[in-house]
């Protein structure tokens, strides 16, 4: 059997997060993904459902993982 060897790693004491701060594009198109939902809401919800739902979709695994609002490059795994 193989023996695992860790080798410590001391922390970073001097390297402070960034405050966050918003992007006024960022909260825009959140905004306006929210009113396009709305709209198709209220025009009719049961024929209008997967275009909810595709844009639902869209808001939680785009929006929650890969974006930011932090003015950084995306990571290619984000397109």
């Amino acid at each position: 059997m193989a023996k695992v060897f860790t080798i410590p790693v001391p922390p970073k004491l001097g390297n402070k997060r960034r405050e966050r701060t918003s992007d006024p594009r960022y909260v825009e198109g959140q905004r306006l993904l929210v009113e396009a939902m709305r709209y198709l809401v209220q025009i009719d919800p049961v024929i209008n459902r997967p275009a909810i739902e595709l844009i639902s979709e869209h808001v939680r695994t785009r929006f929650r993982m890969s974006d930011t609002p932090l003015d950084r490059t995306p990571s290619p795994e984000a397109f």
